[in-house]
């Protein structure tokens, strides 16, 4: 083994992906989850992509005392990358207490415990909501940060603030902050995807669920944008390229190949579809006719939001390899997987 990485969410949609890319890059992984918005079942179908189910913690790391004793046990470790958080943009401007007592003191809990046992790196899920409303496109790294629009936003804004300032005080301690775009698709075994609780937030799960019958019609929220067909403009990412930026962005710190205590990168193809753009790709994809309509702008949202990639490209030898056509179609063969599953149990 390369080394023991443990990952918080590791049972949720780009933490199973990331899980079995490091797998299979030779790491032992130990994941923790508190399966809020995941299930269990996720391990085995990892197994069955790479012959190893991980070590698993069912852990709330929200709470003090439960992480305090999981970092402890797992002291021995090299690196943790860190998904623990909730993620529905519009649930968050709804619960904003909740988003900020679950995501911070996820991650507070688990900062401590890295500094209580000598785990020195971490690599941070973040989101390109730190952007805010962008007054440049592509979004480069050097883009000012803003007030994101939604809480959930700005707890990824607050927690690179907070790693920034760890890693000026703590010479021995390193940090790489990934800025997604739009994560979507699944791996190519229809193993594992995204497999939300409830109605979905993001686009595709709504999408593929309204084309499995799981739901009766696809709501677009907001056809008044300042684009082409007046619907939001997204960079829309390959899971599994996403999973495979995170196992080199742990080599470059393991390797102390980082050029300072806390670097951060963006995560996209620099291509933006708008949400009309996916629609009729899937449906030209697939052969499926979507019934969809419009519906009123959602709280949070912002019109354009499109990457320059030339810094992971140039520091971390990393590009996306899948379009979009690619992310659709593992998509739909994971729901239609998932959707035999469930009918079997």
């Amino acid at each position: 083994m390369k080394g023991k990485i443990i990952v918080t969410g590791g049972c949720g949609y780009i933490g199973s992906h990331t899980v079995v890319s490091l797998i299979e890059d030779g790491y032992e992984v130990v994941v923790f989850d508190n399966l809020s918005n995941s299930k269990e079942l996720i391990l085995d179908r990892i197994r069955e992509i790479t012959g190893i189910r991980p070590t698993f913690e069912k852990i709330d790391l929200a709470d003090e005392s439960q992480a305090k004793e999981a970092y402890r046990k797992h002291s021995n470790t090299d690196a943790i990358i860190n998904f623990a958080a909730y993620k529905a943009v519009g649930e968050s401007v709804k619960e904003p207490i909740m988003y900020y007592r679950n995501n911070m003191f996820s991650l507070l809990n688990t900062l401590q415990g890295q500094i209580d046992n000598n785990i020195k790196n971490i690599i941070f899920s973040s989101s390109a909501t730190v952007y805010g409303e962008p007054d440049s496109l592509p979004i480069t790294e050097k883009n000012e940060t803003k007030r994101p629009f939604s809480p959930y936003g700005n707890t990824k804004k607050v927690a690179e603030e907070i790693l920034e300032d760890l890693t000026k005080v703590n010479s021995g301690f390193s940090a790489i902050s990934l800025r997604y775009f739009n994560p979507i698709g699944a791996h190519g075994s229809g193993l594992i995807g995204e497999f939300p609780s409830g109605v979905p937030n993001n686009l595709l799960p709504y999408v593929t669920q309204c084309a499995a019958g799981v739901l009766d019609e696809l709501k677009v929220f907001g056809n008044d944008y300042p684009t082409k067909d007046g619907t939001p403009i997204r960079d829309y990412i390959h899971v599994v390229d996403l999973a495979e930026a995170h196992v080199i962005a742990v080599n470059r710190l393991l390797n102390d190949k980082n050029k300072s205590n806390f670097e951060v990168f963006n995560l996209g193809t620099g291509i933006g579809y708008t949400v009309l753009d996916v629609i009729d790709t899937f449906e030209s994809v697939t052969g499926i006719n979507l019934n969809y309509s419009m519906a009123e702008r959602r709280d949070g949202d912002v019109a354009v939001l499109y990457a320059a990639t030339d810094l992971a490209r140039d520091e971390l030898g990393w590009e996306a390899r899948y379009g979009l056509k690619d992310m659709i179609s593992s998509a739909w063969k994971w729901e239609q997987d998932l959707r035999t599953s469930l009918n079997r149990l």
